[in-house]
């Protein structure tokens, strides 16, 4: 059973994730346990669900206050600048992925944290990593600056966990797809607009090309799998760095036909861009063998499932 007397700070939490995972973690903690921050306005769907707090954490020194201020014990910090945004203004991508990890792990060593949640991603994979079940450990060289701030993020993970004893987890999180928030900026984003598309148009023009195969997963996956890596036993973690996570792999071609199932008369094009040369460089699927085996990592959603689900969830948002 989860600890009544955490007090969890989510920082980003009106993006992609953080606004279900939030929503998740106050359901299972309760709603005054969970403070929610971000730089943005307040997410309506967090609206009126518990404490919201405006923060940037680019100012360590406003963090710490607020760490001090809520008695904060466990942190996640999903604030980030993604791959496709980042290769527009690497050095801002850099500093920003960069610092803002090594503000949270400094202060949550200070002030003796009990777990911090930071997210890696499949984008720490490069051309020379293998493509097909890329193992968690592996040749890991990766071209854009996305993918570089992460690898380089893990390091620090792994490094704050040796050296102080700070218990960070984290998963390389492949693309992920949901209908609650919008896409944040990354290359496996086609995957989402493609269903919003599908449903207001009738018609996706896809970015990438028709065969080009990318690890995926569903929302409800992804933050399952997070939440159970971090109420995992310290004993069980035996990667402090970032574990590989999996759960489908499709291409273009292959989700337009599953949604094609659900809407005979959708079609998709495709005008190829700068995101086909970043996709290029990373994997094709995802060996996540050792979280599985380590805590127990088990995806629920499949291709058909998910497809099927989203379409259902946003038809509901439109006729609202």
């Amino acid at each position: 059973m989860p600890n009544r007397d955490e007090k969890i700070l989510v920082i980003g939490a009106c993006g992609q994730i953080g606004v279900e995972l939030t929503l998740q973690l106050r359901k299972i903690y309760g709603e005054q346990a969970v403070i929610a921050s971000d730089l943005r306005e307040e997410h309506s769907l967090l609206k009126g669900t518990g404490p919201y707090v405006s923060l940037d954490i680019m100012n360590k020194e406003t963090f710490h206050v607020l760490v001090l201020r809520y008695n904060i014990t466990q942190v996640y910090l999903l604030a980030a600048i993604l791959s496709a945004t980042g290769e527009k203004n690497p050095t801002l991508a850099w500093h920003i992925n960069m610092q803002s990890l090594l503000n949270v792990l400094d202060v949550a060593r200070e002030e003796n944290l009990k777990k911090i949640y930071w997210p890696s991603s499949i984008a720490v994979f490069g051309p020379t990593s293998p493509k097909e079940n890329t193992p968690q450990h592996t040749t890991i060289e990766p071209t854009t600056i996305y993918g570089i701030s992460k690898y380089a993020g893990e390091r620090w993970c792994e490094y704050y966990f040796k050296r102080y004893g700070l218990d960070v987890r984290s998963l390389r999180y492949p693309g992920l797809i949901s209908y609650k928030s919008q896409p944040g900026g990354g290359t496996t984003d086609y995957a989402v607009e493609i269903f919003h598309d599908a449903l207001n148009k009738g018609h996706y023009t896809s970015f990438l090309q028709p065969d080009t195969y990318l690890p995926m997963m569903y929302m409800p996956d992804a933050i399952r799998a997070t939440i159970e890596l971090m109420e995992a036993d310290a004993d069980k973690i035996s990667v402090r760095s970032s574990y590989n996570l999996a759960a489908v792999s499709f291409s273009p071609k292959e989700i337009s036909a599953e949604i094609q199932k659900h809407l005979p008369d959708f079609s998709i094009n495709y005008k190829i861009d700068s995101r086909q040369q970043i996709a290029d460089s990373w994997p094709q699927s995802i060996d996540d063998s050792q979280a599985q085996n380590d805590w127990g990592w088990k995806p629920e959603y499949d291709l058909e499932r998910m497809t099927k689900d989203m379409l259902e969830n946003l038809k509901k948002e439109l006729k609202s």
